[in-house]
């Protein structure tokens, strides 16, 4: 399996600052996405440790695996490199006075070969439209979320509720961290979202799957749902990042190429 990746930030249309960040690598196939927050800058702060601690160590130890390498040593050296993250941010907000109270929300995602190992904290987001079929594979560890699973409010109350963006977990606000791991099997056509809450909570998912059913490369899908979340108010900071899975191109020998098979 091949993948193509795109990301994009973006203020919003509120915000003077960006606390926001992505990084991925298209080598390794890992993507990593963080949302900050805490005091002025702090949260710009969290999510900009969280993305680069993360994308640098996995992305080293990745660069290393061979064909053996299966995805429960993946998912250790997820759990280990973001325990690590974790500490370090917390340890800037318990010792530095301006970064205190800083955390992050994060969402990791490594593709490798035909499986996706995705792991989160907190409500930023990874969705999967395959087959026309947009399917959220995260869930927020929110007190929304909490209050949805308890049958206390609706989906529509949900929707205009004063308490969307509480989040249950973040890095950083604890010596540790708990991370939910997951696996899917990855199939070609396959287009993976993931995206801070900036975006999921200006465009809701019938519209969603609307801006990632088209054609078009993705650096303009992902412009198109940044647009998409602006022109529906940009109330918060704005972070996507893709990844397109495509069958791997099958290269045939010498001899198969000279005889035109």
């Amino acid at each position: 399996m091949n993948y193509d990746f795109a990301a994009l930030i973006d203020t919003g249309r509120t915000r003077d600052n960006n606390e926001d960040s992505v990084r991925y690598d298209a080598a390794t196939g890992l993507c990593v996405l963080a949302d900050g927050m805490g005091g002025y800058n702090a949260g710009e702060v969290a999510s900009g440790m969280a993305t680069a601690y993360v994308a640098d160590h996995l992305s080293d130890w990745l660069s290393g695996v061979n064909a053996q390498t299966g995805v429960k040593e993946v998912v250790a050296a997820m759990h280990a490199c973001v325990q690590s993250a974790n500490g370090s941010i917390f340890h800037a907000a318990t010792t530095h006075e301006p970064y205190e109270g800083m955390g992050t929300t994060l969402v990791v995602a490594v593709f490798l070969r035909n499986h996706l190992v995705l792991g989160h904290i907190g409500d930023s987001r990874c969705y999967r439209y395959r087959n026309r079929t947009l399917t959220q594979l995260t869930r927020d560890h929110s007190l929304l979320q909490e209050q949805l699973d308890a049958g206390l409010i609706s989906p529509l109350e949900a929707a205009v509720s004063p308490h969307k963006n509480l989040v249950t977990r973040a890095m950083g606000v604890e010596p540790h961290v708990e991370l939910e791991v997951h696996e899917y099997v990855v199939e070609p056509g396959d287009l993976y979202l993931l995206c801070s809450d900036g975006l999921t909570d200006m465009v809701d998912d019938t519209a969603l799957a609307t801006l990632l059913s088209g054609d078009d490369d993705l650096d303009a899908v992902a412009q198109r749902l940044v647009d998409s979340a602006n022109a529906c108010g940009g109330r918060d900071n704005i972070a996507v990042l893709l990844a397109n899975a495509r069958p791997r191109t099958k290269r045939n020998g010498l001899v198969s190429r000279l005889l035109g098979k």
